[in-house]
């Protein structure tokens, strides 16, 4: 029994960089075609905070997706700065929460 869990968790940790990798270049594709790189990049601030800076401020928050999610379709203001985020109504909320997991990932 050991055994076969040990080989099981040992290719699981194998094959999850090949999974992971490519969902996340998905995501960035994703993020480009819903517009978020208009304002924000990964490393660099632009008109809005990049995606680091978001991140960092949202660690360890445990409502850190739920928040980002709401945020990303209603838009805010006043914690970035003085431009405010436009929304985006048009996004689902399982792809608005989608974005907020991606974004928040980027440490």
């Amino acid at each position: 029994m050991k055994r076969t869990l040990f080989a099981l968790a040992a290719a699981t940790l194998v094959t999850l960089p090949a999974v992971t990798v490519p969902v996340l270049a998905d995501e960035a594709v994703f993020a480009r075609s819903s517009g978020c790189m208009a304002c924000h990049a990964v490393d660099r601030r632009m008109v809005g905070p990049s995606f680091r800076d978001i991140s960092a401020r949202y660690a360890g928050q445990a409502d850190a997706v739920a928040r980002m999610t709401v945020k990303i379709q209603r838009g805010g203001s006043g914690v970035w700065g003085p431009v405010p985020m436009p929304a985006n109504p048009r996004l689902s909320e399982a792809d608005a929460r989608r974005l907020a997991v991606w974004s928040l990932s980027h440490r």
